[in-house]
């Protein structure tokens, strides 16, 4: 267990600039950071950190000053309208964190192109070594797991991975015995948190549950230990768990930070 890496995923702590994410993180015993360098909504609070050398370079300090790592950079829509050259200044800012991951989303219902545009994307992120991962999201066009390694699979590409989110796989219905069958090299890292309650009939509702209404880990009905012992041996864990509800309570981003890495720890240490 002593090799496992913990990473805080920026929705867990979303009102955070990059840098006091950083020294959130270090204060809260992880190894790792996601960096969230483009929003996920268009009503999202954003950071505008590939756009601003200032809040670029303050993240860096803290990085070097902590020791902290950037595990991954987040979040890239592979769009009907995409053009996967732009997203070349998002891979130069990742490269310059460190980071060795990228989180693609889906949202194009032509598979086609979207396998097309995920390949050229990973020939783009390659030249700045980094690997996108696909996540399933159950409201986006790459709907569950067999769909997710589908795409990566046509794709073709050696760096190209799938993202497995707890909530996502537990939402999307998704199974342990394909995720078994999945090759380990497609599976760079994996998100963690958990879940209450049955699947919601209203996409909707499962949106917002996962934006804003996740469990620590062991606090809700996800099978996580089946999830992680089906995933490879050690592999990194971003610790992705918005918590909406206790933010508004007033319980802090280190206090909110610190309870998910005690609970996954605890998980990890039951297995």
């Amino acid at each position: 267990m002593t090799d496992r890496r913990f990473s805080l995923a920026a929705l867990t702590v979303l009102e955070l600039s990059p840098p006091e994410m950083v020294e959130v993180a270090a204060r809260a015993g992880y190894s790792h950071v996601g960096l969230r360098l483009m929003p996920a909504t268009p009503e999202e609070y954003h950071f505008p950190v590939v756009a601003d050398a200032g809040l670029r370079r303050q993240t860096l300090e803290r990085l070097r000053d902590t020791g902290v790592k950037v595990l991954d950079i987040e979040i890239l829509r592979l769009k009907e309208e995409t053009r996967v050259a732009d997203f070349a200044p998002v891979l130069e800012a990742g490269a310059e964190f460190g980071a060795t991951e990228v989180l693609v989303a889906g949202n194009d219902s032509d598979e086609a192109r979207l396998t097309d545009n995920f390949a050229a994307f990973c020939d783009l992120a390659a030249t700045f070594g980094i690997y996108p991962s696909l996540e399933f999201m159950p409201w986006t066009d790459a709907r569950d797991l067999l769909q997710a390694a589908r795409i990566v699979e046509n794709a073709d590409r050696a760096n190209g991975a799938v993202l497995v989110d707890a909530f996502h796989f537990n939402r999307s219905a998704s199974r342990l015995e394909d995720l078994a069958r999945v090759a380990p090299a497609r599976l760079r890292y994996a998100q963690l948190c958990d879940v209450a309650g049955p699947r919601p009939d209203d996409m909707g509702e499962i949106l917002r549950q996962a934006r804003t209404e996740r469990r620590f880990p062991g606090d809700g009905d996800c099978d996580l230990k089946g999830l992680l012992r089906t995933l490879p041996a050690n592999i990194p864990l971003s610790l992705e768990i918005p918590t909406r509800q206790l933010m508004e309570q007033g319980v802090s981003a280190l206090d909110r930070a610190r309870t998910a890495l005690d609970k996954a720890r605890t998980l990890i240490e039951q297995i």
